[in-house]
């Protein structure tokens, strides 16, 4: 069994912070919702209460994108010269990283992070999404065409107007500013719903807008759920675009609502079910450090966690038992503690769920070889679990269980493994371990997903696209083709001198 790290000890050196934002931000003001509802927000280590957050509806939804389109429609945001927003947008993330502890500590308790990793890389990265987008936000450039009549013309990149940005829990930080900063960079106005279990971070987060000097109106935050408040943005009229991290099946509710409101775009990052391949000629020990951090990062909570594991018959044997060695030294427990390697899953129905695939599992005939029990009787704390014998039909080998799950598995030829890789209804990321130049090429171009790693897993960057194949979404985020997610095309075309049309 993994090693578990009792919390409660480790406070002492972190300050936890005090809950300063709980209403809804909108227009530039922290406000009550319009119905005085409210929702609990759960620590996930205790499974205590921390705050009670306004809970955001329909009529909430209104106020923010009235407030959203007159931000866009008659503000300063969109008129402002790219340089300006830029520099707005560095004075936010400057105020982002003077909060570093108190941003980190507060997405610790509410998500169940590992604080560490938190403070020192997803908060900083989260500060250098908005300015790298703050440096693009001058050189938004069109075209001038070469017209095959005589006519000139030339192309304009403008913003697409208010948009709806739906985060998920995983997350919180990391991918509010992977959405708001190239929104934001465009010159959009925008609805930011976090998700109801992780408000927190999205709240502090607005308040820093307002002081880096944001105008009002251009970032609104409003948590709520997503049957009420999420679909209140994504059928609203006034809403032109929809930007949205979660599972597929709600990403299918979204392009209803599109389809029956106003034809508004919309970007998916939907599910995934990763395959991560591993050849003969692999590093074992090496491999077995990626596959183990791919699929266990972040609590297995991650959309492109490494969750099918293949390896190449002529090194499994020797393969397992170092994945079940490093998976019981695996240390779960406190997340404020620095020995600790998984936290507690984000809440109650996300644990119970997860136990729930594992018992899946066994009654399918895997065989698990390592973990499967919760790890404490406070807070939600799993076992890393490793099953072999799985097979691409059994539930734990196709759904996305979002947890600390690994099936493992053995392939004998690179068609077979490129076959099995595809055999999944997700298109999101893999993974291919290999000294082969050839068979790494081979295999990336033949896998239908959106990132693949070679050597390497999770190796995320601003400048990089992601986004998924199949029923894993549509759409970019991250890079420039991030940016123009939230931009569209007009074309501006004038006869010429002494042309017919004069």
């Amino acid at each position: 069994m993994a090693t578990h790290s009792n919390g409660g000890s480790y406070e002492s050196s972190v300050k936890i912070p005090t809950i300063k934002f709980n209403k809804l931000f909108i227009n530039g003001e922290f406000v009550d919702s319009v119905s005085g509802k409210t929702f609990e927000t759960v620590d996930p280590r205790t499974g205590e209460v921390i705050a009670r957050i306004a809970e955001g509806d329909k009529e909430d939804i209104d106020l923010a994108v009235k407030a959203a389109r007159h931000a866009f429609d008659h503000g300063p945001w969109p008129r402002m010269s790219g340089f300006a927003r830029g520099r707005i947008m560095m004075k936010f993330a400057d105020l982002i990283e003077q909060n570093v502890e108190e941003l980190a500590a507060l997405e610790t308790i509410d998500a169940g992070k590992l604080f560490g990793v938190v403070k020192d890389r997803e908060i900083p990265s989260a500060a250098n999404h908005l300015r790298y987008y703050a440096g693009a936000a001058d050189k938004i450039h069109g075209e001038v065409l070469k017209m095959s009549r005589e006519l000139q013309g030339y192309t304009l990149r403008e913003p697409i107007g208010v948009v709806g940005l739906i985060t998920p829990w995983n997350y919180p930080t990391t991918i509010f500013f992977t959405k708001v900063s190239p929104a934001m960079a465009a010159g959009c106005t925008m609805i930011v719903k976090p998700a109801e279990q992780t408000p927190l971070t999205a709240l502090f987060y607005a308040h820093l807008a307002k002081l880096a000097g944001i105008p009002d109106g251009v970032l609104n935050v409003v948590p709520g759920y997503g049957p009420t408040a999420g679909a209140a943005i994504t059928s609203h009229m006034d809403v032109d675009k929809v930007c949205f991290t979660g599972s597929t099946e709600v990403g299918r509710e979204i392009m209803k609502a599109s389809g029956n409101s106003n034809l508004k775009p919309v970007t998916l990052e939907l599910g995934g079910k990763s395959p991560f391949l591993i050849f003969d000629d692999a590093d074992v020990n090496a491999a077995a450090d990626l596959a183990l951090s791919g699929a266990l990062m972040n609590k297995g909570e991650i959309c492109v966690a490494s969750s099918r594991v293949y390896v190449q018959e002529g090194i499994y044997d020797e393969f397992l038992p170092k994945l079940v060695e490093k998976a019981k030294a695996w240390v779960v427990g406190d997340p404020f503690d620095p020995k600790v390697c998984q936290g507690p899953q984000v809440d109650k129905t996300q644990y119970d769920k997860i136990l729930s695939y594992i018992e899946h599992g066994k009654r399918e005939g895997a065989t698990m070889v390592t973990g499967g029990k919760p790890l404490s009787d406070k807070g939600y704390y799993i076992e890393p679990t490793i099953f072999t014998n799985v097979t691409e039909d059994m539930l734990i080998g196709k759904d996305e269980i979002f947890g600390p799950v690994i099936c493992l598995m053995k392939f004998r030829t690179i068609e077979e493994a490129i076959q099995r890789a595809n055999n999944t209804r997700y298109g999101l990321a893999a993974g291919i371990v290999t000294k082969d130049l050839n068979v790494a090429n081979t295999v990336s171009r033949s896998i239908r997903a959106g990132t693949i790693w070679i050597n390497c897993y999770s190796a995320f960057d601003v400048d990089c696209p992601t986004g998924g194949y199949k029923m894993s979404g549509f759409g970019r985020e991250k890079g420039l083709e991030g940016l123009n997610e939230y931009l569209q095309t007009k074309s501006v075309v004038t006869p010429l001198y002494n042309s017919p049309w004069l």
